[in-house]
């Protein structure tokens, strides 16, 4: 008999407002870099290693609050996370230190996990219908790339009317609002009775012992990698690199004037692209081997990325680059995401796909903390680029041998 159960419902609908706001917190950061590095005169690495403890810190919690979820509710570790997401914003307002900022950014980065995709996609993809599931990731994962479309150009308008500091407490408070959409997030435990009956020991230790996962895990490094360098250091990367904006062009009437404000429309055009991206990968998913699918998206990063690089950074070339690489942005996450839950079950997905999450952020971490580093030392983020280039290139390879069925159904 088919499903009754619809594909928008309240669950999906409240996972996805809570994804937008704290992925639009997060996304705008990048717009930081200039404004911080000029008041404290930091070095760019000082920033950067910030951003970069950020994104290892979500690494690092996504599996503890996936654990956490399973074990004393999803609306509980959200709660949680909000308040630790706020708190760190409020200190980081205060810091006038870099080691003061890299060390509130850890209370940032848990914050993340406890509000994003490892505790929000489990409870969702819980929620689904099989048939509407990987649609639904696609979506959650979508409203991620709507924050990043508000995020950034939401800041740089923020920073013409206050401080950078003011900023960060009026994002903690938008962040803490997101625990008045919890009532309406509750999802049933959609999981097979043998999956029920398992501990999280046995099928820890039956997915480490899997190859497939070890590819798994292997292959999102340079997701992380990608995504937060761009995230972090391509608004100024285009404020300094790009050719001026002339007057006269349909930029210039829009509005955009200087590279700087390019620098934050493209993260937003980015992650308007990525909408598209990520619900078409979520269609394709339900369809087509995810592993081939997410080995396609890779290797299409990889070309869209050498040849920007390769090429004159003009106006054209970062709006071309910010679609088509927007559109290849997320739509790894709900058919990674969507691969751990085929072959592992739902039961513990928040947690397995949390571990798996962890070497998105170590990617993370490198790319964001290397493009600060090779900036100083070498003035550009051309060596860093080139890794990312390289990461991707790697990741594409690694998911061609990944077995894409049930772990219960492949030990039979």
């Amino acid at each position: 008999m088919p499903s009754r159960v619809p594909l928008f419902t309240p669950v999906l609908i409240v996972g996805c407002i809570i994804i937008m706001i704290s992925f639009a917190v997060r996304a705008s950061f990048g717009v930081f870099q200039i404004p911080i590095a000029e008041e404290f005169q930091w070095p760019r690495a000082e920033f950067s290693l910030a951003i970069a403890i950020q994104n290892l810190a979500w690494g690092i919690g996504q599996p503890i609050f996936g654990a956490v979820a399973e074990k004393i509710g999803d609306r509980k570790a959200i709660i949680i996370g909000a308040i630790i997401y706020a708190a760190g914003l409020v200190l980081s307002a205060g810091a006038t230190t870099p080691f003061e900022m890299q060390a509130y950014e850890w209370l940032v980065g848990f914050g993340i996990a406890g509000t994003g995709f490892g505790v929000v996609l489990a409870v969702v993809g819980r929620a689904s219908a099989a048939e509407h599931r990987s649609m639904s990731l696609a979506i959650v994962t979508a409203a991620g790339s709507a924050g990043q479309i508000i995020g950034a150009p939401t800041a740089e308008a923020l920073l013409g009317w206050m401080s950078w500091q003011m900023v960060f407490v009026v994002f903690a408070g938008v962040v803490l609002a997101l625990i008045l959409t919890l009532p309406l997030m509750k999802a049933p435990q959609m999981a097979s009775q043998d999956e029920l009956e398992e501990s999280l020991g046995a099928i820890l230790v039956k997915a480490f012992k899997d190859p497939s996962y070890t590819l798994i895990f292997l292959g999102f490094f340079s997701c992380g990698y990608q995504l937060a360098f761009i995230t972090a250091h391509f608004p100024a990367f285009v404020t300094e690199m790009c050719g001026p904006i002339m007057p006269g062009g349909l930029l210039h009437g829009l509005g955009i004037t200087t590279t700087s404000a390019l620098g934050a429309v493209s993260i937003a055009l980015i992650g308007a692209a990525n909408i598209c991206g990520t619900l078409l990968a979520g269609w394709a998913g339900k369809r087509y081997s995810k592993k081939y699918l997410l080995a396609g998206i890779y290797l299409a990063r990889t070309v869209v990325a050498g040849a920007f690089i390769l090429l004159p950074i003009t106006p054209l070339s970062v709006i071309v680059f910010s679609i088509v690489m927007g559109s290849l942005w997320l739509a790894t996450v709900p058919l990674t995401s969507g691969l751990v839950a085929h072959i592992y079950g739902l039961r513990y997905m928040g947690t397995l796909y949390g571990i798996v999450f962890f070497s998105h952020q170590l990617g993370g971490f490198m790319g964001v903390w290397l493009g600060g580093r090779m900036y100083d030392v070498y003035g550009d983020y051309t060596l860093v680029w080139w890794i990312g280039v390289a990461v991707g290139a790697f990741s594409a390879i690694v998911h061609l041998p990944i077995r894409e069925k049930p772990l219960v159904a492949a030990a039979a």
